[in-house]
């Protein structure tokens, strides 16, 4: 995908500020505070969820995140007389580039006090850093793929959000498009009760597709758990891989992703649907975990007892609502109504399971199809996540 570099007008664009210093992160120290930096900005957010910091560590490791494989990855801080004051990173997928055709940087994790002018002196930081790695275009914000949390929060700021989303508060916005950036595509978020059946006229639908198509459709099998890993894998490939800003995980990457997984899926929420035998379709939907790490605070101990650990278990059996994370259908089966097999049975299953409802997430803003599918089964638009882009020149 060779796409335009968007040249935006930036006559009004914010200058870094001249007494910030942004700073490569090299150390662990540093890699610490680039973690922990959120907690201070955060703090008397009421929606903001702290992620487990030693999680965040997991993630940022070379040698343990299978991204890092096929990707370069710079961490900067940014300092006004001492004290930290923003961070962001800033990516070279080269799977990305090699699939695409293209020269791009990701930025990513951006945490800002709001200050266009310790902003731009991150933007700039990010943008010295791909333009010096030959690279032409500036696209996010990924965190560290689109595989992964993307986009800035533009509407929906009066909850929290859904495990794997991200958050941000309303000014970031106004930050990065101060700094020349541009939209290059929305994201969508839908909200719906699972306690009210889909539209009687949705469901009919549903089912008359099912019996035609001879679709069946089954829980995850947990027992088979690797080779239920292997099937889906495939239809995921075969699902996104048209997408726009789509790349395909790593076998590493997909099986890294699947374990932690495990711990959180609900097997009667992993939905495999079936024709003839052969996967043809996968919906994911799991407990929102968010609700749990809230009381958490970021530490699963606390003086070396396992306070953290204790809280969360407890709080993960109160979950009360799910995200819909992944819906993906094999090239061949699409525009046939797959879609709604799956939007209804996942309805009815997590009322079973006494679910109040939850989120559908996410979806491209001109993906026609699918949203006007969420839609009709009587979901509503919750929230806008937006990705940017701008020229590194």
């Amino acid at each position: 995908m060779n796409r335009p570099v968007v040249v935006p007008d930036i006559t009004e664009a914010a200058h870094p500020a001249k007494d910030v210093e942004v700073s490569l992160v090299t150390s662990g120290l540093d890699k610490d505070r680039f973690i922990r930096l959120p907690f201070e900005l955060y703090r008397d957010d009421p929606f903001w969820v702290p992620p487990l910091v030693m999680e965040r560590h997991e993630f940022l490791d070379s040698s343990k995140n299978p991204f890092f494989r096929h990707a370069e990855v710079a961490l900067f801080l940014a300092r006004r007389d001492g004290k930290l004051v923003g961070r962001i990173a800033a990516v070279e997928d080269r799977n990305y580039n090699a699939f695409h055709g293209c020269k791009v940087a990701y930025f990513g994790l951006f945490e800002c006090v709001d200050d266009p002018g310790v902003a731009a002196a991150l933007v700039a930081a990010a943008k010295n850093w791909a333009r010096w790695r030959g690279l032409i275009q500036l696209i996010g914000p990924m965190n560290l793929s689109t595989n992964q949390e993307c986009g800035l929060l533009v509407d929906g700021f009066d909850s929290s959000p859904y495990v794997m989303m991200p958050y941000n508060p309303p000014y970031y916005p106004d930050l990065v498009e101060a700094c020349g950036f541009r939209k290059a595509k929305d994201l969508f978020a839908f909200e719906r009760s699972a306690k009210v059946p889909a539209p009687e006229r949705f469901i009919r639908v549903a089912d008359k597709i099912r019996a035609h198509e001879g679709i069946t459709v089954r829980p995850l099998d947990v027992a088979n758990f690797e080779a239920e890993v292997v099937r889906i894998k495939a239809v995921y490939n075969s699902a996104w891989e048209k997408n726009w800003g789509f790349v395909p995980m790593t076998d590493a990457e997909f099986d890294k992703l699947a374990k932690d997984l495990k711990q959180l899926v609900v097997p009667e929420l992993a939905l495999v649907a079936e024709a003839h035998g052969e996967p043809i379709a996968f919906s994911l939907t799991v407990p929102d975990i968010n609700q749990a790490f809230k009381k958490v605070g970021g530490q699963l101990t606390t003086f070396g007892l396992p306070i953290g650990l204790a809280k969360l278990l407890w709080f993960q059996k109160r979950i009360t609502k799910v995200r819909l994370m992944a819906l993906g259908i094999k090239e061949g089966w699409r525009r046939r109504g797959i879609d709604a097999v799956l939007i209804v049975e996942t309805i009815r299953r997590a009322d079973q399971a006494g679910y109040e409802g939850g989120e559908v997430s996410w979806t491209l803003e001109d993906n026609t199809l699918i949203n006007k599918a969420i839609e009709s089964a009587g979901a509503r638009r919750s929230k806008v996540y937006r990705l940017y882009e701008m020229p590194v020149e």
